[in-house]
């Protein structure tokens, strides 16, 4: 009885997960429209904010418990996932068109945020003013994007702003991270009535599941043509990863971490570099470079479960 409970639940999940993403896509887009932004200013920005909630819960309540291995460690393998597995599947639903402000500004400044965390580790501690360098320059970038106020590149076709798209947001995005926290509750449930262990849920069930907020977000986005609300989503929801979470967390405690915890951030330097110079070629992320991006993103996971 208690299984097909979860199991129950398990849809329920994905239900409210997709449908919550259908009015989280709709009511930006239309906010967008309202501040005259661009789509992919808003995905960096409230977009991104709201599907990092997991990260950032997960990453404070490390960080109080002097856990600072989990803290860094469920950012970097976030962003891994984000930049490998997510963004690849998502071009290999369709082939994501890119602006070249994404590639020079967004892109080179995911890079720069990835080398300058790699650069305060080298100690393998991240200090309160080092936090608070990290939470500054997320600041600085959120700022400009905003003063920047570049024009719409993208056809808004989901009609005229309503005071009620603010709510459906909120909603929204309410239901997309309610239905990441049930789904990897009922899944992990069903995963022990299987007989599989608590470090297999842990690095698979729970690690993919923080980041479903992220994923069907962007699918739905690009499955209607919002390329920069699908792409712009994963590029931000990392820059919050490395920058907001990170130092907002070492400003609150000083994170000390272990060597074993740093190994792969630079990979993820690595990986966001590739992934500018995959959408520099012809200003698009094609599907077999979205192959390649969720070949490495697998290999990676892999070595994580077995390694």
């Amino acid at each position: 009885m208690i299984i097909l409970f979860n199991f129950l639940i398990l849809a329920a999940s994905i239900v409210g997960l997709w449908l919550g993403a259908q009015w989280l896509v709709e009511s930006a887009t239309r906010v967008a429209r309202r501040l005259r932004v661009s789509e992919l200013a808003i995905g960096l920005t409230i977009v991104a904010l709201g599907t990092s909630l997991p990260e950032l819960a997960v990453s404070i309540g490390a960080t109080l418990a002097g856990r600072g291995d989990i803290a860094v460690g469920n950012v970097v393998g976030s962003n891994i996932f984000n930049l490998g597995i997510i963004l690849g599947m998502v071009a290999l639903v369709r082939s994501i068109i890119v602006s070249p402000a994404m590639v020079r500004r967004d892109g080179m400044v995911l890079v720069g945020a990835g080398a300058t965390l790699l650069f305060f580790l080298r100690d393998l501690t991240l200090a309160r003013w080092e936090g608070f360098t990290l939470a500054a320059m997320l600041a600085i970038y959120l700022t400009y994007l905003f003063w920047q106020r570049e024009a719409l590149d993208e056809e808004l076709a989901d009609g005229d702003f309503q005071s009620s798209d603010i709510l459906r947001l909120v909603i929204g995005l309410g239901m997309v991270l309610a239905g990441g926290h049930f789904l990897v509750n009922s899944a992990s449930e069903v995963a022990r009535w299987f007989g599989f262990s608590e470090w297999f849920i842990g690095v698979t069930i729970v690690a993919i599941g923080t980041s479903a907020p992220e994923f069907v977000t962007s699918i739905t986005a690009v499955l209607r043509g919002q390329f920069g609300l699908s792409a712009g989503n994963l590029i931000g929801s990392d820059l919050f990863n490395l920058l907001g979470i990170l130092g907002v967390a070492a400003v609150v405690k000083p994170l000390t971490i272990s060597a074993t915890a740093l190994h792969s951030l630079p990979l993820l330097v690595g990986m966001s570099l590739v992934l500018v110079l995959l959408m520099r070629t012809d200003w698009k992320l094609s599907r077999y470079e979205g192959a390649a991006l969720v070949l490495v993103g697998v290999v990676r996971f892999v070595l994580s479960v077995y390694g």
